[in-house]
């Protein structure tokens, strides 16, 4: 009797030890080159986490003191500054931005310890950006930065005076649709359609960008100037509703096989780094707690 009653105190210990870890919050890293990439490649990602209550850090790693028509230098990268703010304080989440001007970041050895700096001090379980083949320099070289940050998280000896994680985070890439040396691969995929309205909230708060820079310099019609009217635009031309091929229904119904696909309005796709943690499916669904809330 008294073997029955301890086998049976380890089953409950042993069970609830599993539970905490399941509830202990995660702690997530995006990382972009620029203010508002992390909004446009993982915001509704973020924002999922944030309300369950997990830990979101959002980086920039340039200042964004170039992309405008009329602003540039300390005026643009304050006024980008404040909008990334106003950004992080409307979904709850961190936000540091780098001083590294915008269009001059370089795949430095300075840079690279940087990153290591702030994965670790995040305590990251998660840690997504730019894959190193995209179309802007300050994209490449971020997803170079990250990507070779990847391992040295974890070994003590390089940047020494910030602990070392104890395990490899998981790295993911934000999409693209980019072909070149390969095509981006859907590993992970997040329907967001119930934070769409968050999602232009995110965008919204980055005025600066979305209704003056990228119109100008796509050769877009005027913004309309109502602010109903305003993110009613944003949202259709930055968050159209996604087209669902054949290899992301497969990967919602892999990680939900009772989600109803036609509900699906706007997903978030991301591709695993193989120089990160590697993931069982299990780990995928204690890392990822999102993937089927509706």
């Amino acid at each position: 009797m008294k073997a029955y009653r301890l086998i049976l105190s380890i089953i409950l210990l042993v069970g609830s030890t599993t539970l905490f870890a399941q509830e202990k919050p995660l702690r997530v890293i995006v990382i972009g080159a620029h203010p508002d990439d992390c909004e446009v490649g993982a915001g509704g990602l973020a924002i999922l986490y944030a309300n369950q209550g997990h830990a979101v850090k959002f980086v920039s790693m340039t200042n964004g003191d170039k992309g405008h028509v009329r602003m540039k230098g300390k005026e643009l990268a304050k006024h980008r500054y404040e909008e990334s703010m106003e950004a992080a304080r409307k979904i709850g989440v961190t936000y540091e931005i780098l001083d590294i001007p915008d269009g001059e970041l370089m795949a430095t050895l300075e840079n690279r310890h940087e990153v290591i700096r702030l994965i670790r001090e995040w305590e990251a379980d998660i840690v997504i950006s730019h894959r190193p083949n995209t179309y802007h320099p300050d994209h490449r070289y971020t997803g170079v930065l990250v990507q070779d940050a990847a391992f040295l998280v974890t070994v003590p000896n390089i940047v020494s005076k910030v602990p070392a994680l104890k395990k490899n985070p998981l790295f993911l890439y934000f999409s693209d649709n980019f072909q070149q040396p390969n095509p981006f691969r859907p590993d992970i995929v997040v329907d967001v359609t119930s934070v769409l309205d968050g999602m232009v909230d995110l965008l919204d708060a980055h005025a600066s960008q979305f209704y003056e820079w990228l119109p100008w310099i796509m050769q877009l019609d005027e913004p309309p100037t109502g602010a109903a009217e305003r993110r009613a635009w944003l949202r259709a031309w930055r968050l159209p509703q996604s087209i669902i091929t054949d290899e992301i229904e497969k990967q919602l119904l892999k990680r939900c096989p009772h989600k109803k696909l036609s509900d699906v309005k706007r997903i978030e796709s991301f591709e695993i780094c193989e120089y990160g943690r590697r993931v069982t499916d299990d780990e995928i669904h204690m890392l990822f707690p999102i993937l089927c809330t509706d």
